[in-house]
């Protein structure tokens, strides 16, 4: 279609700065499904934003995007309500119709439904052509009136609500409440049905440090928990293991490990060293899924920290054996160590729960260097230690590491 003359302009609000030309012509392009002289009000190289669907490089992305759209919509219109104009910036608030009656839309059948949304888009304009458009528009609106969601309000809906909050209760039982570990320390305890997967929240400066970052499923019980804790300031691997990242990259916080471990946590979380086929039949044919389903994948590393480093009051220390890079953190006012994998309180193939022993040799990178480990956090003669998986150490805990060392 040739493009129109101007666009349906009912409001205009604003100054003018000289970008009302090109946001005419962009508009009256747009109801004209006039793809070429869209891309004409353009820079090369500008940025179509759809805000929380997809960016798209202009022209190839702009013309592949809005041609569905007008495929789909064979009567898409386009009308300007409001327009605000200030230093090389132009505001649009715009109301869209049409028919859902041509092609496909977004893998979706045409239904037939007639839709109508409204929206805004923020325009950078530069030399007199649109440099940059963030696009706003209600898709849940959008997505009810195309049929893919109910309506608001609906018995669907409410159905639908209810399975959602089934499942938010299911998620629930995967993390508990806060266990107290000791002054300013808490345990998140999580992992479906056992919760074996343990995570340290400790107090750090009005905020908290997590220590371990458990399995994926955990994470919105993790954020949940941070944010009542005032804001989890950063991220300590013990180890990049799929069990003690899979929150990390979620979070939004800086993550740190040791620098032995920086590859592995960017990496594939220490695969290339586990020998799955040490373990039982059942073992070897559950283990690979089970560690992609609790993995939250590579995490980019913020920085590295080494053995004395001070973190929230702790003191790191180097565990090396079952990762290469692992740590633990000592406080030597109670005596309390944070050992992620250093030792086990389980059976990892049984879940069964029983005395200390060495991780397992499956997920090992070197099983005599764990032992080695052990020994030296048993030298430290620890009040308690708290493992990274099921329960904690307490009372003769020297003997019980020493023990864990020269029989396991």
């Amino acid at each position: 279609m040739p493009p129109a003359e101007t666009p349906k302009i009912t409001k205009r609000k604003g100054r003018s700065n000289g970008s009302a030309e090109v946001v005419d012509r962009y508009f009256a392009a747009i109801d004209a499904h006039d793809l070429d002289g869209m891309a004409a009000c353009w820079q090369p190289g500008g940025r179509e934003r759809l805000v929380g669907q997809r960016d798209l490089d202009v022209p190839a992305g702009l013309r592949t995007y809005f041609g569905e759209v007008f495929g789909a919509f064979p009567d898409f219109t386009i009308e300007v309500l409001d327009r605000i104009e200030a230093d090389g910036h132009c505001t649009v608030r715009w109301a869209a119709t049409g028919t859902f009656a041509g092609a496909p839309f977004q893998g979706i059948e045409p239904t037939g439904a007639r839709v109508a949304i409204e929206g805004l888009d923020l325009l950078t304009i530069d030399d007199g052509l649109i440099a940059r458009n963030d696009a706003f528009l209600d898709g849940a609106d959008l997505a009810r009136q195309l049929g893919v969601l109910p309506a608001a309000g609906s018995t669907q809906e409410q159905r639908m609500t209810a399975l959602m909050n089934r499942g938010t209760r299911v998620k629930r039982r995967i993390a508990s409440d806060l266990e107290p570990v000791a002054e300013g320390v808490w345990l998140m305890r999580g992992g479906f049905p056992m919760k074996t997967m343990n995570v340290y929240l400790i107090e750090d400066d009005g905020h908290l440090t997590l220590f371990d970052a458990g399995i994926e499923a955990m994470t919105n019980a993790v954020a949940a928990a941070g944010a009542r804790g005032g804001g989890i300031r950063r991220v300590v691997l013990g180890h990049a293991h799929a069990d003690h990242r899979g929150v990390a990259a979620r979070l939004g916080a800086p993550v740190y490990c040791h620098p032995a471990e920086r590859a592995d946590a960017e990496g594939d979380g220490g695969a290339h060293y586990m020998h799955v086929e040490r373990l039982n039949p059942i073992g070897k044919r559950i283990m690979p899924a089970l560690l992609r389903q609790w993995d939250g994948g590579p995490v980019e590393i913020t920085g590295t920290i080494e053995e004395g480093d001070d973190i929230a009051g702790f003191r790191v220390i180097h565990l090396p054996g079952h990762a290469p890079g692992m740590i633990g953190l000592w406080r030597e006012s109670d005596r309390l160590a944070l050992t992620s994998d250093c030792f086990y309180t389980l059976d990892p193939q049984t879940g069964r729960k029983g005395a200390p022993r060495l991780p397992h040799a499956a997920f090992n990178q070197d099983t005599e260097q764990a032992r080695e480990s052990v020994r030296k956090l048993a030298a430290m003669e620890p009040a308690a230690a708290w493992p990274g998986h099921a329960d904690p150490l307490r009372g003769d805990v020297r003997s019980a590491l020493e023990t864990a060392a020269a029989t396991t």
